[in-house]
């Protein structure tokens, strides 16, 4: 029970800094005037690290094909917060591609496809 709230946390606390990254870089910010920088920061890798973490403790074993898959999204989220600054035209489309990419995670987590 635990470990599933703490995947929860680590899953919002990723969206909400890489969302606003992606806001901040959409609107003409530059990551030097990103007053919120580290703490986006910090707020990101700490989600990369519960979500990961607390995942692991779920499955408590080999990793089925599905839970594949979602370590290859957990590595798109892990590479969210660097996007959007390097290439401005992917900001605005990262505001609508990480919640449809996390709902096809939880999509997989509820159902295991595969």
């Amino acid at each position: 029970m635990v470990y599933k709230l703490l995947h929860v946390l680590g899953a919002v606390m990723v969206l909400a800094a890489a969302g606003g990254v992606a806001v901040h870089a959409a609107n003409g910010g530059r990551r030097e005037d990103n007053q919120l920088r580290g703490l986006l920061a910090g707020m990101h890798g700490i989600g990369l690290v519960l979500s990961v973490v607390a995942g692991f403790g779920m499955l408590g074993g080999s990793l089925p094909g599905w839970a594949w898959v979602k370590l290859v999204i957990w590595l798109c989220f892990g590479a969210a917060l660097t996007l959007p600054y390097r290439q401005q035209a992917l900001a605005k489309p990262l505001v609508v591609i990480l919640p449809l990419l996390a709902a096809f995670a939880a999509y997989l987590s509820l159902y295991k496809p595969f």
